[in-house]
């Protein structure tokens, strides 16, 4: 019976009956009633099925949805059976019964074992092409990496710069400020100051220490070290040009200048407020340095953060810190672009890829900042939804053309020029997204602006 059947097909018209035979007892028919599944979206491709009666529907599934790309409902219509020609190649859908179905089903290696028998020249050809087809992914991939790796690390040297620029010039300051302290220490002595009074004028700089993150008003600032310059020329000093504004960005005044000079006078009083000021640039200098360090040490955090290349791939991970990892990794562009973080407080962790995953959020938000050219707001929203978790990425720029958003996720389509971007396309976040982590990525646009949202399944 099940050889007259497969008799009968004319994809099989062109063996001969020994050949048939082979194959039917090679292999086996199988039932399923409607509702059934007959093999799942990327596992193995095990088998290689022949329809002999009835309707299968060929699935794919993107985010919470199920897409039908096509139905096997004629008699010898086929799928699957890769392994056949490639160890590592899975089912590219998955294959459900929608009536009663009877199906012919071989092993893809034994099919494998048969074409290399009758057909060894056909054999070679579709290894080589599968190869190729995989050779060529590869590499493609390579590049894909290494452009967006490339992006990064400009970026990244670019974050760096300022830190370290920072803390050269603190360093080649300190080296002036610190022969100034000596030097006034020096001059102390010869104005034979008492101890008594040195400890009064340290007690005296000391009130003058600001506290941390606190900035002056520019404007009062200014009138600040000009009275302090006025105060300083009445009294005959030198060099309070040069005095006054590390003394008015500390905080003294007028009033501070009096006292000081209380317990200072004579000789004493311009090294001493020289002293003072030293003091003050000195701590000044340092934290400034210090910030700066904390800075690059910082970046050099979020890029470990960002790549997990030290790590497992697949990992459970809270998707905030991948968020905020690529802010600071894209600070230079951001400029004056408003962020706006809008992270629900009951987002659990999620299982993924986190370096693939990451650079997808780089690259949405990347995409963000471009559009906007540098003015507007970007908004991070994240969200649990039952079965998913929810990224949204938002900008303000003019949004995309109905032209260009029909194509957004199209392989190689960009409307960017040479150099521009992150390397990492679209069509390479949706494959991430979609097809190695099951969800979704969806593309909304308005003039008022762009949201790009991915979902991500919870249960992967």
């Amino acid at each position: 019976m099940l050889f007259d059947d497969v008799r009968g097909l004319g994809l099989l018209s062109g063996l001969s009956d020994e050949r048939l035979h082979q194959l039917v007892d090679a292999g086996e028919e199988v039932h399923f009633e409607a509702g059934e599944v007959l093999f799942e979206e990327a596992d193995p491709a095990e088998y290689w099925w022949l329809l002999l009666e009835g309707r299968v529907e060929l699935l794919r599934r993107t985010g919470r949805d199920e897409t039908v790309l096509r139905a096997m409902e004629e008699p010898g219509q086929w799928a699957g059976g890769f392994r056949a020609w490639d160890d590592a190649s899975g089912y590219l859908a998955t294959a459900r019964a929608s009536s009663a179905v009877r199906q012919f089903r071989i092993r893809s290696s034994d099919l494998g074992a048969l074409a290399r028998e009758w057909f060894p020249f056909g054999v070679h050809l579709i290894n080589g092409f599968f190869q190729t087809v995989r050779r060529m992914d590869s590499l493609s991939r390579e590049r894909e990496s290494l452009i967006a790796l490339g992006r990064l690390s400009a970026g990244l040297a670019h974050e760096i710069n300022n830190p370290a620029s920072a803390t050269a010039r603190a360093i080649d300051a300190l080296e002036e400020t610190t022969d100034s302290l000596l030097s006034s220490l020096t001059h102390l002595g010869e104005g034979r100051l008492t101890a008594d009074a040195f400890v009064h004028l340290d007690a005296l700089r000391r009130e003058l220490v600001a506290p941390a993150g606190e900035k002056p008003d520019p404007l009062a600032l200014s009138d600040r070290e000009d009275r302090i310059s006025t105060w300083m020329d009445e009294h005959g000093l030198d060099e309070g040009w040069r005095i006054a504004p590390a003394l008015a960005a500390a905080g003294a005044d007028v009033e501070w200048c009096d006292r000081a000079a209380e317990v200072l006078g004579g000789d004493t009083l311009e090294p001493g407020l020289e002293w003072v000021a030293a003091a003050l640039a000195t701590r000044a200098l340092l934290a400034e340095a210090k910030d700066a360090t904390a800075r690059v040490s910082k970046l050099v955090g979020a890029m470990k953060s960002h790549s997990h290349r030290d790590q497992a791939s697949m990992q459970t991970v809270d998707v905030t810190e991948g968020l905020e990892s690529s802010l600071v990794m894209l600070g230079h562009k951001i400029g004056t672009v408003e962020v706006v973080r809008d992270y629900g407080a009951d987002v659990p962790p999620v299982q993924v890829d986190v370096a693939e995953i990451n650079h997808v959020w780089m690259n949405l938000i990347e995409n963000a900042i471009d559009a906007m050219e540098g003015d507007g707001t970007l908004r991070i929203t994240t969200r649990s939804e039952p079965n998913d978790l929810v990224v949204e990425i938002a900008d303000t720029g003019g949004g995309m053309p109905p032209e260009v958003q029909a194509r957004a996720f199209d392989p190689f389509f960009t409307t960017k020029d040479v150099g521009k971007g992150s390397g990492l396309g679209l069509d390479i976040a949706r494959r991430v997204v979609v097809d190695e982590h099951r969800g979704e990525i969806r593309v909304a646009s308005s003039d008022a602006g762009t949201v790009m949202t991915v979902s991500l399944p919870l249960h992967p």
